[in-house]
């Protein structure tokens, strides 16, 4: 499986690439240097450093990996329909709540902040639809809800939107 990411995403993986494998000799140094403390076996502080040192070699591997498979996608904007990084206003009839989300690409993804992917089940069911569209989201587990477009603020491809750690 490929992400479809953008060209922003793939030069802020560069960058963070970059940043860990300075951290990795850092670190490195940590691991040695505790291990002098004697008995590897009662040593906390040399397994802290090996975790941190794993952790940091695990998230190069993974950085490298999503950067060489990627499949980079230009983002099209597309007036009057739900595209990629827009925010859209959107009402739970059911509830009679709102709520605003930004469309993303899986690398940017939380939930948290109401970022949502493309690739998840509401982020598919919202791409290319209108102001006044009611659309069914329909989930894994085979659960499915309505939510109505209320509004569309057409947004790009923000550099200071973070990527994901995993």
């Amino acid at each position: 499986m490929h992400d479809e990411l953008t060209q922003v995403d793939i030069q802020q993986m560069k960058k963070e690439l970059e940043e860990r494998k300075v951290l990795a000799y850092t670190l490195r140094e940590e691991v040695q240097r505790t291990r002098e403390y004697g008995d590897l076996s009662e040593n906390a502080e040399y397994k802290c450093a090996k975790q941190e040192f794993n952790k940091n070699r695990s998230r190069i591997r993974y950085l490298e990996r999503m950067i060489e498979t990627a499949v980079v996608i230009e983002v099209k904007s597309e007036e009057g329909k739900v595209c990629l990084f827009d925010k859209v206003t959107v009402r739970y009839p059911d509830e009679d709540e709102t709520e605003v989300v930004r469309i993303v690409t899986t690398l940017r993804n939380d939930v948290f902040t109401n970022n949502i992917s493309k690739e998840s089940p509401f982020g598919k069911a919202l791409l290319g639809k209108a102001v006044g569209d009611k659309v069914t989201v329909t989930g894994g587990n085979g659960s499915s809800y309505i939510v109505e477009i209320l509004a569309i603020e057409k947004g790009e491809d923000d550099p200071g939107l973070p990527i994901s750690e995993y």
